[in-house]
């Protein structure tokens, strides 16, 4: 592996800046670190989309927003606002979270109809979007093969695992995430549309967990380590080998 494939490696990563108590100042750290490795896309909050366009300016970096961002709850027409307001604001790249409460109650009916709603809005706008499962949340095989299912009929780009926030409460009585497993994405890859891409989130944190999604069928990767990660590939593979 040499530098070819660690710029490939970077245009799998989406870099993360969705925590509630990053800052704008913090915004432009990380857009900073988007720009040196040159990476897929920065994922941000709403209201951060217009200034993470403009510090992106001239790179190839795109931006991208989350939308219903972590829970999913938002009606379909505040998702649909949201998303076009993303667009509007420079986003290329819309990572909406399903309503998960419909999606363990079993209606897919309404499910489909958000993400068919969002999808149309973004294509619209000339954006990609990515469907958000939230496995720690949506456990059952036979939901996400579903899920993998609608999307691929309603022309999602991308399907993914998780936010990142899907905390569950543990037998310690701590809360903790999963987030993206190896499991998960081959089901995904296996079960969706040759045009669907997949996208792993939450937990890929090292170099390592990076290769291994790549391995089992990831096209991107959700990161906040991402100066970390790109830093040991260059160091592991940066000399041609």
């Amino acid at each position: 592996m040499g530098k070819q494939e660690i710029k490939e490696l970077a245009k799998m990563i989406d870099h993360s800046i969705l925590h509630p108590t990053m800052t704008d100042s913090i915004l432009e750290k990380e857009c900073e670190v988007a720009a040196k490795f040159q990476v897929a896309s920065v994922c941000v909050k709403p209201y951060m989309v217009a200034r993470a366009a403009e510090l992106l300016k001239g790179t190839d970096v795109a931006v991208g927003c989350v939308i219903g961002f972590p829970h999913g709850n938002s009606t379909p027409a505040a998702k649909v606002f949201e998303a076009v307001q993303a667009c509007g604001d420079g986003a290329c790249e819309i990572d909406m979270v399903i309503n998960i409460g419909k999606a363990l109650s079993g209606d897919w009916v309404y499910v489909e109809n958000e993400i068919r709603l969002v999808t149309a809005m973004c294509h619209e706008h000339h954006a990609l979007v990515k469907v958000i499962f939230e496995t720690d949340y949506v456990t059952a095989t036979e939901d996400k093969i579903k899920l993998c299912e609608i999307c691929t009929r309603s022309g999602a780009d991308f399907v993914k695992t998780s936010t990142g926030y899907g905390f569950v409460k543990l037998a310690d009585g701590n809360y903790n995430y999963r987030g993206a497993t190896l499991a998960d994405i081959e089901l995904m890859r296996k079960h969706s549309g040759p045009d669907v891409r997949i996208k792993a989130a939450g937990g890929v944190r090292t170099l390592d967990d990076l290769l291994k999604m790549k391995t089992a069928g990831a096209d991107r990767c959700g990161a906040t380590a991402t100066e970390a990660i790109l830093t040991e590939a260059i160091i592991r593979f940066g000399d041609g080998k």
